[in-house]
């Protein structure tokens, strides 16, 4: 046997990133918000439903749409077809359903124990086992970057937020088969309100901190991280001292930022904020930037937490006047 050793260099390996989180919570919306900034050609592995036609504003991508039975070879040739045909960016959504949906691998479990094992279905996954190591194999060993998308189970709970009260549902653990995670390159868990991301693993030391959504951006770096790039925090592109002179704020409570230093003009709405449901505008007004790319994830989050530090200001003097 020849043995070829060779330099190790990160550009020759492909990103394999998972977004989990219950129904509704931003994965197909984040995957390929991803996918457009990491650029190339792009197709969608669709087993829900045709939901990702729902986001064609959001970037220039190719649906290949999978139906039951969503066995792992039926994922396998799904992979090796889009291999062939160019695509560079492969999203699988969802991974879920090759594990517990339709003909997917717990059904299958079942038939298999009922027909071969007299109904031992620990015995019936010993079939199965081979078939998902194949649909998991197809992923690492794939061409194209793999963005995948999981459903976790869904739990509520009631959180208090800024003095009130509300139900909130809860990212719990990924519906597929226990060890997936492992196999990717990153991990985001997403929290469904405001879509942002919370990392349970990450090889390229990007996303550290505090959570942040996905956006564009995100896309951006990583594809500069796997090129080489260190894993550092997009800069600032505006700062509050660039505001021009003699700014008024008298369309704040619309909240409609004139042309200018985007950064600067929020960082100085929410500073002159007057009350909090202007300040409650600002904040959907940001989730609305980030998401279309406005502004970077790093700036949503400063700005967020100016936003929060100003929300704590005017709390007292509201309870004071009422």
């Amino acid at each position: 046997m020849t043995v070829s050793i060779r330099k190790a260099r990160r550009s020759a390996t492909k990103l394999r990133i998972l977004l989990t989180s219950p129904s509704g919570g931003g994965k197909t919306f984040g995957a390929l918000l991803l996918a457009k900034g990491l650029g190339g050609k792009t197709v969608v592995i669709d087993t829900e439903e045709g939901s990702s036609d729902l986001y064609d504003e959001l970037h220039d991508f190719d649906v290949l749409d999978l139906k039951p039975p969503f066995t792992p070879e039926r994922y396998v040739e799904a992979i090796s077809g889009a291999e062939a045909a160019g695509y560079e960016v492969i999203v699988i959504d969802s991974v879920t359903h090759c594990w517990s949906g339709k003909g997917g691998c717990l059904e299958l479990v079942d038939d298999i124990a009922k027909a071969q094992f007299r109904g031992n279905t620990w015995s019936a996954f010993s079939v199965i086992t081979p078939r998902w190591r194949s649909f998991v194999d197809a992923i690492l060993r794939s061409s194209a970057h793999v963005i995948c998308t999981g459903r976790s189970k869904t739990e509520t709970a009631q959180v208090e937020d800024h003095g009130r009260k509300k139900v909130t549902k809860l990212g719990m653990k990924l519906e597929a088969r226990d060890g997936l995670e492992y196999e990717f390159t990153t991990v985001l868990d997403l929290v469904h309100d405001g879509h942002y991301a919370t990392v349970s693993k990450d090889r390229t030391g990007i996303f550290s901190g505090d959570p942040k959504p996905i956006t564009v951006e995100t896309g951006k770096r990583l594809a500069a991280w796997l090129a080489g790039a260190a894993p550092a925090a997009a800069p600032l592109t505006k700062s509050v001292k660039e505001v021009a002179p003699g700014m008024t704020v008298a369309h704040v409570d619309r909240f409609e930022p004139p042309e200018g230093p985007l950064y600067a003009q929020i960082a100085l709405f929410i500073a002159q904020a007057a009350n909090v449901r202007t300040l409650g505008r600002i904040g959907n007004r940001l989730d609305e930037l980030v998401s279309t790319d406005q502004i970077t994830a790093d700036e949503w989050s400063q700005l967020t937490d100016r936003l929060n530090e100003r929300h704590k200001e005017i709390e007292p003097v509201a309870e004071v006047a009422s």
